[in-house]
């Protein structure tokens, strides 16, 4: 994992470089679309809640993110810019997308490293479900999670399963496409069962379904401390 210690003087330069990368990517799109990609349009956050994802995770002052899901890098460009401005002494950033290189052709990535963020952060092309069994084991902490992996329902519920020991208690998880009811579901378990709580405001401003104005991303504080639930008092979830 590479990591680097900021350096006194450069802490406007470094973020401000990604903020113009970031700009860049929203007006004009990718450097290039490979051959049957998802479309950028598609699959992209929004710049306006890529703009709030960085705002709430500068205001919670994270050091140690993990994503899951680069594609077109959008969020994660978010990502590093916030772990930049928000004065950590050395900020890491763990992605996970198995299809960076296959679907992707390697874009994302490229686009991170074009930034100067692989420096600080490290591409994992394996399955999220996988990988983050292994860090939960080795005993890994985060302050956040941005989660826009697999929308299947199983793989979503595996992910926040291994989050919820990963991300340190009182810490966030950031969801992207909440309006699907297979992710919606997902999270329903950990916000009845395990304390997740919506944070108030956050991310308000963002993208919203046209038929139902539901909002595409969300934001849940974990509590502090974990809980450990009884299973006699498990209550339905949807």
């Amino acid at each position: 994992m590479n990591s680097i210690v900021q350096p006194d003087g450069v802490a406007g330069e470094w973020p401000d470089r990604v903020a113009a990368v970031r700009r860049e990517l929203a007006e004009h799109g990718p450097p290039r679309s490979p051959d049957g990609s998802p479309d950028f349009a598609t699959v992209t956050l929004p710049e306006r809640d890529c703009d709030q994802v960085r705002d709430l995770l500068v205001d919670e002052r994270v050091g140690t993110v993990i994503e899951i899901g680069l594609a077109y890098a959008s969020s994660a460009l978010a990502i590093g810019e916030a772990l930049l401005r928000a004065g950590s002494r050395n900020p890491r950033h763990v992605v996970i997308d198995p299809f960076q290189f296959t679907a992707y052709d390697g874009v994302g990535w490229e686009l991170l490293r074009g930034a100067g963020l692989d420096d600080i952060a490290e591409l994992v092309i394996e399955p999220s479900q996988r990988f983050l069994a292994r860090l939960a084991d080795a005993g890994f902490a985060a302050d956040a999670a941005f989660v826009d992996g697999s929308h299947h329902f199983h793989n979503v519920f595996v992910d926040l399963h291994f989050l919820g020991e990963i991300v340190r208690p009182g810490g966030v998880v950031l969801l992207d496409d909440v309006w699907w009811p297979s992710v919606s579901a997902a999270v329903a378990y950990f916000e009845t069962n395990l304390g997740w709580r919506p944070i108030p405001g956050a991310l308000a401003d963002g993208t919203a379904a046209p038929a139902s104005s539901r909002p595409r991303t969300g934001a849940y504080r974990l509590p502090d401390p974990r809980p450990t639930p009884d299973f006699k008092e498990f209550r339905t979830f949807c």
